[in-house]
């Protein structure tokens, strides 16, 4: 072979790995997943049983609804959430990582797509040694420069654009965090504020129960003195009433810390806690969406971002790749220079240069091949990571359809009995009051009636908070078009 045809050959392969660059890494977009026909292992009613006067109907192929806790019918939830979204440290400490991640990919597009050019001076005065025997021992002289330099790498195999690429990536993966941030905010301060408002009506509940307790041992203690009740009667009467008093610390600990809690939520100090919303002020959702499972994964900030997270080390392996084959770069100056300031400008101190750089990596102590395998095991991992988070969602979201449905049975049921047991105790007192029964009898049926108004208390809670979990995880429509390209 002539040696013009073994030099055209290796042109032809040289702008043939330039154009094939895109090769250098796998796909950004991580492989489809399964698309489930039903999110449950058992189909689920498109509305849930009657409770508290609600069948909540789940709106199937709906959207993801933005400002969702406003469904609870709350000024003061609404307040809330705002002041949380406005003020939360943490929430404004994303925002801020994400504006940083932002400005790092305008860094890196500046530094690796463009050229680059500097304008440097200097102005010095120096001493040199003079010859031997030939003029004086010793020179001083001053020195004066000026110059601009201009650089530019050629990005033949891809890695300037792969970096960049990368960097887009990390803004939408931060983007996605930020909006799960947000959401998982919003949601916090719902279900604290619903766990607030439930753990004040069970302290209160629990409170009657022990005043009744109580009541009870001291009407056990005079007729044990009477000898009408036993000496077992009165212990046992005497244990359930210290046993239900020492429930109560405990339960009053719970009640502050989710007032605490609320308030850390919504960036203020926990001694500016706002008061629990009373139970019966919460307005359960009667419609709640439920989209489709291909909609679900653009509407998820977890899955977006696992996703982004997939494009991101694709483009690390195409950085890896590049990395290993040649780099050519030009660099230009000009300037002027001169011994007297006065001849800075003039042509005679011109000075410039032109030049153009090649490197091949050769041997690194195979560092460049294990960073590349490093970067396409991160890609494998970031894809079986992304494939996680899907099935994670879809889980998610079965978890709080079944949940929701079985609430509304579990709601049911403690109502009817919280009815039952109110109905007994206003006809026990009512007889009371004629004669017909004793006192300790009324006691005793205020006493079911407390027992069953505490299991409403937290089946309604329990109803109300798997309602806000079934809101968050359907997710949001995505604001803006990612930065990352496939």
């Amino acid at each position: 072979m002539s040696y013009l045809s073994m030099k055209h050959t290796a042109t032809v392969a040289l702008i043939s790995t330039a154009l094939a660059a895109c090769s250098f890494a796998p796909p950004a977009k991580p492989p489809a997943q399964p698309s489930p026909a039903s999110y449950t292992v058992e189909p689920v009613a498109d509305h849930s049983a009657e409770a508290g006067g609600v069948a909540q109907r789940f709106a199937l192929g709906a959207r993801a609804v933005p400002e969702w806790w406003r469904s609870y019918g709350s000024d003061t939830l609404n307040s809330w959430v705002e002041e949380g979204l406005r003020n939360n440290p943490s929430l404004d400490a994303a925002k801020h990582t994400l504006e940083a991640v932002h400005q790092q990919f305008r860094a890196e597009v500046g530094e690796a797509l463009l050229p680059s050019l500097d304008v440097g001076g200097q102005g010095n005065r120096q001493r040199a040694l003079g010859m031997p025997k030939f003029g004086p021992p010793t020179n001083l002289y001053n020195v004066y420069a000026g110059q601009l330099n201009l650089s530019y790498t050629f990005d033949l195999f891809g890695a300037a654009r792969y970096g960049v690429r990368e960097a887009a990536a990390q803004v939408d993966l931060q983007s996605y965090e930020f909006d799960a941030a947000r959401r998982t905010l919003a949601a916090n301060i719902v279900v604290t504020a619903i766990n607030a408002s439930a753990l004040a009506e069970q302290l209160s509940a629990s409170e009657r129960l022990a005043a009744l307790a109580r009541e009870q041992a001291g009407l056990t203690e005079r007729a044990y003195q009477l000898g009408s009740a036993s000496h077992d009667d009165l212990l046992s009467a005497q244990q359930n009433a210290a046993s239900l008093e020492a429930s109560l610390p405990p339960l009053r600990i719970q009640a502050q810390r989710s007032r605490h809690a609320l308030a850390t939520l919504l960036g203020r100090t926990p001694d500016q806690a706002p008061a629990a919303l009373p139970l019966s002020q919460w307005k359960l959702p009667a419609e709640v969406p439920v989209s489709v499972p291909s909609d679900l994964l653009q509407q998820r900030p977890d899955v977006m971002a696992a996703e982004a997270a997939v494009h991101a080390a694709s483009a690390q392996v195409g950085v890896a790749t590049a990395n290993m084959f040649p780099r050519i770069s030009l660099s230009a100056s000009l300037g002027t220079a001169a011994f007297k300031t006065a001849n800075l400008f003039t042509g005679v101190g011109e000075v410039w240069s032109v030049g153009a750089a090649f490197a091949q990596p050769l041997f690194h102590g195979g560092a460049l091949r294990a960073q590349r395998k490093a970067a396409i095991a991160n890609y494998d991992a970031s894809v079986s990571q992304y494939k996680q988070t899907v099935l994670n969602a879809f889980q998610n979201v079965a978890d709080s359809l079944v949940a929701l449905n079985q609430d509304a049975l579990a709601l049911q049921s403690a109502q009817s009995a919280a009815s039952a047991a109110r109905e007994s105790f206003d006809h026990s007192q009512a007889r009371y009051k004629l004669g017909a029964v004793s006192y300790p009898t009324t006691l005793a049926s205020e006493q079911r009636w407390q027992n069953a108004r505490l299991s409403d208390i937290q089946a309604t809670a329990a109803r109300l908070s798997d309602t806000a979990a079934l809101f968050q995880a359907m997710g949001v429509q995505p604001s803006e078009t990612p930065l990352a390209k496939d």
